[in-house]
């Protein structure tokens, strides 16, 4: 065949979408075709194939305008017709000179390379479908974190403040049930800094700003760790830590992000570990490497929960129960921007969390 196109049709236009000329018809594509001048437009309403071997002899199609407006005598068109149903158009083939294409090989050539067609069309439709929903997630994600960024930044100063105050009265003389009453508002106030602190380091991350580091080797680490072991077990009604810290060579780390990930490992062991065992905690550094782990007794994680712990908003059924499931991974991303890792192991004795960092002095 001579000539040979992928048209679109609708009821008030033809419309070349790919063509293949040999006989140089003049049609390219986004070329159109008067509608009511082509055999498509009938084929559009009876959605049913055409096939002319020669129109001299074919005595339905003989008197018929289109073969003599266009000068074919050999003709073939089969309907495409989408996943839904709609009528898309038509793959169709013209030559001057007859041709057999009456046959069912050739009819069916014809039929699979419309339906061929039809997925493709069909695929594209669902990729720019998906493409315009993922660009309008994205849009909505993005004015989220926003706006938690700006939440969380707009309730830390009051929050920030809440806590100082409590933190004078307490030094104040105090009723024993308002002095009480106060180390619940301390802690109250100290969980709520904890959550904000995680929702600003989510956002920043969302957002693409990424975690922020500030290393110094030159600064011991040890008075952090000690200050995080005082601060949880004031909070944490005095329960026991046993710590061991033995660090023999300078850390080369961001201390605050040090000092915030072992604080949510510490409270979280604190608060899910077993209250009638000491939390147990080892930091050394030697041969350039450092490592602090919290281990705590109690009922173990599940391990299908295992590998979800450090995926943002995870609650597994012994953890971050009362919290948003940020603590985790939030821990988890300052391990990885220090290029190091967190990992977990957690028995019926006892539940382990290690962070370990290469940390040249």
């Amino acid at each position: 065949m001579g000539f040979a196109a992928v048209a679109r049709v609708t009821a008030d236009s033809w419309v070349a979408c790919s063509v293949l000329d040999e006989i140089d018809f003049g049609l390219k594509p986004g070329g159109e075709l008067r509608i009511e001048t082509t055999i498509c437009n009938e084929i559009r309403q009876s959605r049913e194939p055409v096939v002319i071997n020669n129109v001299a002899e074919d005595t339905e199609w003989c008197r018929h305008s289109t073969p003599a407006m266009y000068g074919f005598q050999s003709y073939i068109s089969m309907p495409i017709i989408l996943a839904g149903g709609s009528f898309f158009g038509t793959l169709c083939a013209i030559d001057p000179r007859p041709a057999r294409l009456n046959a069912p090989e050739v009819i069916g050539m014809f039929r699979l390379f419309a339906e061929l067609i039809a997925k493709h069309l069909d695929a594209d439709q669902k990729l720019a479908v998906t493409e315009s929903a993922l660009t309008e997630e994205r849009e909505v994600s993005e004015l989220r974190e926003q706006f938690i960024a700006v939440l969380g930044h707009d309730l830390r100063s009051p929050m920030r403040a809440i806590s100082v105050l409590v933190d004078l009265l307490l030094r104040t003389p105090l009723t024993d049930d308002a002095a009480k009453m106060m180390r619940l508002v301390r802690e109250c106030a100290s969980r709520m800094l904890t959550l904000i602190d995680n929702l600003l380091d989510l956002a920043r991350g969302r957002l693409g700003g990424g975690l922020t580091l500030h290393r110094d080797a030159d600064e011991p680490l040890e008075p952090v760790l000690q200050a995080v072991i005082a601060e949880q077990k004031t909070i944490h009604d005095g329960r026991a830590v046993e710590a061991v810290i033995d660090l023999a060579e300078p850390v080369d780390c961001d201390r605050s992000r040090i000092a915030q990930l072992f604080s949510n490992l510490l409270s979280n062991a604190l608060s899910y570990g077993a209250v009638d065992s000491p939390v147990r905690v080892r930091a050394v550094s030697g041969a350039g490497n450092f490592e602090l782990s919290v281990a705590n007794a109690g009922e173990a994680i599940p391990a299908a929960a295992l590998d979800h712990l450090f995926q943002p908003f995870y609650r597994s059924a012994l953890h971050d129960r009362e919290g948003l499931g940020l603590g985790l991974y939030i821990a988890h991303e300052i391990a990885v921007a220090h290029g190091g890792t967190l990992s977990v192991v957690s028995t019926g004795e006892e539940t382990r969390f290690t962070f370990q960092m290469p940390a040249p002095g």
